[in-house]
């Protein structure tokens, strides 16, 4: 069981849904929070959530300076959660590239540029803790889902290529891939999500998980063990099951 009392721990992302259900539960455990997104007003509510004391550094992922600022204010943390992310439902044939773009924008490039402000860090002082937060939507390309698999498909897979580097070092990484949790963005969708989740159970699973020494956690259990072995499926046979050809 990992010991959070008197850690500071930096949620990107965690002014709502999945990242404010997991700061209360870190805050809860000990931890001294740090909540960063980008509206203010949103944060500020947020931090008054905690049941402890925590700190808000507005913060935007997708310019490298304000990441650079808010590091700059955060100082010295034990460890980094990347929960941001944006996601628009969108077909093929509904294209549209500033949508795509900033799905990727946030969601990947985002992820990347808050690695290379804070992994150097970490990797010179052997030590640090770096939680992310990619989707069972990023092993398939799914349909409807344009932009939003493509981006989580590859924070997967970089967070990946992460742990194999820095495993058995001070380093730790770890990959939590959820199923349909009930946020604000899940609210876009116009179609039955099965076995979706409130954030608080999603955030339990996430707890727990950052507590074990286990590398990647896929929930809800038997949903997301469907995508983990489509991998796995034929082409043809996956789509059809999915009800497209």
């Amino acid at each position: 069981m990992r010991d959070f009392v008197g850690k500071r721990y930096w949620l990107i992302g965690g002014s709502e849904g999945l990242g404010l259900a997991l700061a209360k539960k870190l805050s809860g455990a000990g931890a001294r929070v740090i909540l960063s997104g980008r509206d203010e007003a949103r944060l500020a509510e947020a931090v008054e959530a905690m049941p402890a004391p925590a700190e808000a550094v507005v913060m935007d992922v997708t310019s490298e300076a304000s990441i650079e600022a808010a590091l700059a204010k955060v100082g010295a943390f034990d460890g980094v959660v990347y929960l941001a992310g944006t996601y628009w439902p969108m077909k093929a044939q509904e294209w549209e590239t500033a949508k795509v773009e900033a799905m990727i924008d946030t969601n990947l490039s985002g992820l990347v540029r808050l690695v290379s402000a804070t992994l150097p860090g970490m990797i010179a002082a052997n030590r640090g803790h770096l939680v992310v937060v990619g989707s069972i939507g990023g092993y398939r390309g799914l349909p409807g889902a344009i932009g939003y698999s493509a981006s989580k498909a590859g924070v997967m897979a970089l967070t990946e290529s992460l742990y194999a580097d820095l495993r058995g070092t001070g380093v730790e990484v770890q990959l939590v891939n959820p199923g349909f949790i009930r946020t604000r963005l899940t609210e876009k969708n116009r179609f039955r999500m099965p076995s979706i989740m409130e954030p608080e159970k999603a955030a339990q699973h996430m707890f727990e998980h950052m507590c074990s020494d286990n590398f990647r956690m896929n929930f809800p259990l038997m949903f997301a063990s469907f995508f983990r072995f489509s991998q796995l499926l034929p082409d043809g046979l996956f789509y059809r099951l999915l009800g497209k050809g």
